[in-house]
C-alpha cells in the first residue's frame, strides 16, 4: 500500500481531546482514596484486556470490496494496511466506532477494529488493540446494528430484535442474544443505558418507547413519528427521522422526553432526511435532501437548513464553524457555508468515475469526518483521500490500496 503526501511535510497527528490519563472517576466515584493516597488500581473506564491506552485518537479506517468480498482496515496513524478474512456477499458496512459490521443476505459479519474511544463527558480516553474477527450476527438483508458501550442490538427486517452483550464482542464471540419482545418500526437504539425503539399499532404513526436491556418497557414519552426513517446519536440525545421532521429523544436524571424539531413546511417524502451523517459526538447532522440540495439540521438550535448544491453523492459535516462537505457528481468535493448556503471552495475533481447508487453493482462513495480530517473514498481508482476540510479541502494524504473500498466506515472516534 502507498501513501502519497501531498505536502512537503508529514500530516499533522490526529488531534488529541486530552492528555493520556491512568484512569477517571464515574459519576458515584471519589477520584481517589479517602486516605488522600494514590489509587492502587491504575485501569482505566473502558479498558479491555490486550489493548492500549493512547494520547490520540486511534483511527482506523474499514475498507471492503462487495464485488470481490476483499477486507482490508486502514491504520491511519501508521499508514499500513491490515488484511481481513474475505466476506462475499456483503451489501453495506457500518459501525459503531468499534465494530465493523458487514452486512449479508444471510447475517452479519463481525469485525473487531481493534480502535475505540470512551467518552466521559469531559474527557476521552483512547484505546488500540489487536484486529480480530468476532464472527456471525443473525439478521439478513435489511437488519440494522446499532451499539453502544454495553450492548449491540440487532433489528431484523420483520421488525424483531434481538440484544447482544457487548462484553461478549469484545472477547470475541457473538453470544446469545436476549430477544425483545413484540415488533418495531426502526431501529432500536441504545441510550442512556436503555434502548429506545419505536412500535406502531395499525396504520398510526410511530410512537417511542423506552426499554430496560431486557426488553422491559419503562416509559412512553408522548409522540408521533410518521413513516420513521433514519437515526443518530448525538450529545443532545437520539435524532429520530419522521415524515415531518425529526423526533429528538433525550434523558434527564431518570426521565426520558420527546421533542418535534419540525421542518416547518411540507418536503415530498424523496426529499426528507432519511439518512443521517455527522461526526460522532457532534450535534449538526447532515442528509441529502433530494438530489440538488443536503438537510442540516442543528440538534442544539432546533433548527433545519436546506442548502442548495449540485447533485448531491454525499455529504457530511465536522459540525459548528466547520463547512458543509458535498461530493457531487462532477467528482469533486465542494465546501458550503452552512449559514449561508453558499460555496466557498472546491477541489479538483478526486474521482474519475462517481457512482450514485447502490444499483447496477455499484456503491456510492461516502464521507467520514472526525476532529481534524475528512475521509472519501474512491472505489474506481482504489484509494482513499484524507481531506483537510479546515484548510480549504486540501488533500492532505493520499492512500493507495489493492482492491476496490466501495465500503467504508472510520473507526476509533
Amino acid at each position: 500500500m502507498l501513501v502519497r503526501r501531498n505536502v512537503t511535510s508529514l500530516a499533522p497527528a490526529l488531534l488529541s481531546a486530552v492528555l493520556l490519563t491512568a484512569g477517571c472517576a464515574g459519576p458515584n466515584e471519589d477520584p481517589e482514596p479517602a486516605s488522600g493516597r494514590a489509587s492502587s488500581s491504575a485501569t482505566p473506564h473502558g479498558y479491555v484486556e490486550g489493548a492500549t491506552e493512547a494520547a490520540e485518537q486511534q483511527s482506523r479506517l474499514l475498507l471492503g470490496d462487495h464485488i470481490t468480498g476483499e477486507i482490508r482496515v486502514l491504520d491511519l496513524i501508521s499508514g499500513q494496511v491490515h488484511r481481513a478474512a474475505r466476506r462475499t456477499g456483503v451489501t453495506e458496512l457500518t459501525t459503531d466506532g468499534r465494530f465493523g459490521y458487514f452486512h449479508g443476505a444471510d447475517g452479519t459479519h463481525v469485525l473487531d477494529s481493534g480502535a475505540w474511544m470512551v467518552d466521559h463527558g469531559d474527557h476521552v480516553h483512547y484505546y488500540r488493540a489487536k484486529i480480530q474477527k468476532v464472527g456471525e450476527l443473525p439478521g439478513g438483508a435489511g437488519a440494522s446494528v446499532r451499539g453502544d458501550a454495553g450492548v449491540t442490538v440487532v433489528t431484523g427486517a420483520d421488525g424483531k430484535a434481538g440484544v447482544h452483550s457487548r462484553a461478549d464482542l469484545e472477547k470475541g464471540e457473538p453470544g446469545t442474544p436476549v430477544g425483545l419482545p413484540g415488533t418495531y418500526a426502526a431501529a432500536v437504539v441504545p441510550y442512556a443505558e436503555h434502548l429506545i425503539a419505536l412500535t406502531r399499532a395499525g396504520d398510526d404513526p410511530a410512537r417511542v418507547v423506552v426499554l430496560d436491556r431486557s426488553g422491559r418497557r419503562v416509559a412512553s414519552p408522548e409522540s408521533e413519528c410518521e413513516d420513521p426513517k433514519g437515526d443518530a446519536v448525538t450529545r443532545r440525545g437520539i435524532v429520530l427521522g419522521c415524515a415531518d421532521g425529526a423526533l429528538l429523544v433525550q434523558e434527564h436524571d431518570g426521565t426520558f422526553s420527546a421533542e418535534k424539531i419540525p421542518y416547518g413546511e411540507y418536503v415530498p417524502r424523496n426529499e426528507r432526511a432519511a439518512e443521517f451523517r455527522h461526526r460522532p459526538g457532534s450535534t449538526t447532522l447532515t442528509a441529502p435532501a433530494g438530489r440538488d440540495a443536503v438537510w442540516v439540521l442543528d440538534v442544539t438550535g432546533r433548527a433545519w437548513t436546506r442548502v442548495e448544491t449540485g447533485p448531491v453523492i454525499a455529504a457530511n459535516t465536522a459540525g459548528e464553524g466547520s463547512p458543509l462537505l458535498v461530493l457531487e457528481n462532477d467528482g469533486a468535493l465542494h465546501g458550503y457555508d452552512i449559514s449561508s448556503g453558499k460555496e466557498t471552495t472546491v477541489t479538483a475533481p478526486l474521482l474519475g468515475d462517481v457512482p450514485e447508487t447502490a444499483s447496477g453493482g455499484s456503491r456510492a462513495p461516502v464521507i467520514e469526518v472526525d476532529r481534524s480530517r475528512a475521509y472519501l473514498n474512491d472505489p474506481a481508482g482504489k484509494r482513499v483521500y484524507e481531506i483537510d476540510y479546515n484548510d480549504s479541502l486540501r488533500v492532505a494524504r493520499t492512500f493507495d490500496v489493492d482492491v476496490r473500498p466501495s465500503l467504508m466506515v472510520e473507526t476509533g472516534r
